[in-house]
């Protein structure tokens, strides 16, 4: 059976997000960490989704044009297929541009494209082109946030998204705003738009608004989307509509552990909170000689494995970090390389331990520090927070095979988040 839906997420994070949004909605679903062969789908045939993690939000265009088209030719056969953002939406030219990914995927797949960013459920809304985004009690628009306005690598500028990808691609792009959709007139300004346009954005404010616009999407046969999880919230409501889906939404609940391991690469000021409060709560905290694991040091890999696993026998709970807030502007991003490293520590902790649970923190690193891991796939296992769920790693290493992972992005989760992943929501 063809799948429904496909997606690529441009890191593992928001990858893990779609898994949710697919749970919820009773839809089986797998997401492949590495691009599968006709074995590795097979293992997983009862799947109505798939879909591959990916790392491009912190590639170049070049990298983009060297290995997209081959990611979209392998998730071809999904009825749609749904190329991931962040809901922030953060990207630029030179690095995890949003834009290169559009053109290369309609150039794939076909257009118009889809734009759909906004994620309520997420607390990131889209309101006549501009995106806004909680931070903790307040909504702030995203070039006044006060983390993704100065995220070290992609800080967002421009709240208007159509200016903001036109520094990105050339591609002709139609909004559908928020008074077409509440007059009920989003199914003919699609039909307008698509004549003339490369691609659509939608609005949305609400489940509603991501309703009709999963409507739109299915009655006019979109191959290809880009956006946040909204695009899988909206396309859920609009097969259960149709009826193409009867699955029934998981309510399973995941079990406390008696042992933690967190591992953060982020440098947002709630990731440092969170550090902050772990410590409090009894979580050792091991900060990373980051200069020493970006030369490539293996004596600093080598400790902070030892002091990683001191503190798992000790305590049970450990954070392994490499900052507890922003960085000065003038620090140089090194995601991949930092990420890396802090993964094939993760890795050695976790077959000397046999520990059942991480928790990754940062998109940057939960996309090239689960990398190391050696996982061949990801399956929903329960809610812990929405955005970041708990899943469970299916791997060839026995001592990988059945880890869970949360990866939650930066600026996710309340300032107890560490204990609430430990305890399992």
């Amino acid at each position: 059976m063809k799948p429904l839906y496909a997606f690529y997420g441009d890191d593992f994070t928001g990858s893990t997000d779609v898994l949710e949004q697919l749970a919820e909605g009773g839809v089986p679903a797998v997401l492949f960490l590495r691009k599968p062969d006709a074995a590795l789908r097979a293992r997983f045939a009862e799947a109505r989704a798939i879909g591959l993690a990916g790392d491009s939000r912190s590639r170049s265009p070049d990298w983009m044009d060297a290995n997209l088209p081959g990611v979209f030719d392998a998730l071809s056969d999904g009825a749609v297929v749904h190329y991931k953002t962040c809901s922030t939406f953060d990207s630029a030219p030179h690095i995890g541009s949003i834009g290169r990914a559009m053109d290369i995927g309609i150039r794939a797949l076909g257009g118009p494209a889809a734009i759909v960013v906004g994620a309520p459920h997420l607390r990131r809304y889209v309101a006549f082109g501009n995106l806004f985004a909680a931070a903790g009690t307040e909504v702030f628009r995203i070039d006044r946030h006060p983390t993704m306005s100065r995220h070290p690598v992609t800080p967002m500028h421009e709240a208007d998204l159509i200016r903001h990808l036109a520094a990105q691609t050339d591609a002709r792009i139609t909004l559908i705003a928020l008074d077409r959709l509440h007059a009920g007139l989003a199914d003919a300004a699609f039909s307008a738009a698509e004549k003339a346009s490369d691609a659509v954005l939608f609005d949305g404010m609400t489940p509603d608004d991501l309703a009709v616009t999963g409507a739109v999407l299915l009655a006019h046969g979109v191959r290809f989307a880009v956006g946040s999880s909204g695009v899988t919230r909206a396309l859920v409501s609009a097969w259960q509509a149709a009826g193409l889906i009867a699955g029934t939404p998981s309510h399973a609940r995941a079990a406390a552990v008696d042992r933690l391991l967190v591992v953060s690469g982020s440098c947002s000021p709630v990731t440092g909170r969170q550090i902050a409060r772990g410590v409090t709560g009894g979580y050792t905290a091991i900060l990373a000689d980051v200069a020493a694991l970006l030369r490539g040091e293996t004596a600093e890999e080598e400790r902070l494995v030892r002091a990683a696993v001191g503190a798992l026998t000790a305590q049970g709970r450990g954070t392994l970090y490499s900052a507890a807030g922003p960085l000065d502007a003038s620090a140089a991003a090194a995601g991949e390389r930092l990420g890396a490293a802090l993964g094939r520590v993760t890795r050695a902790v976790v077959r000397e331990t046999l520990l059942r649970r991480v928790l990754f923190a940062g998109g940057d690193t939960s996309s090239h520090g689960v990398a190391q891991l050696g996982i061949d796939a990801l399956t929903w296992a329960a809610p812990v927070e929405p955005g970041a769920p708990l899943v469970r790693a299916h791997a060839a290493d026995p001592a990988v095979d059945g880890l869970e992972l949360v990866l939650k992005g930066g600026q996710m989760g309340g300032e107890d988040f560490f204990e609430t992943v430990r305890r399992g929501g």
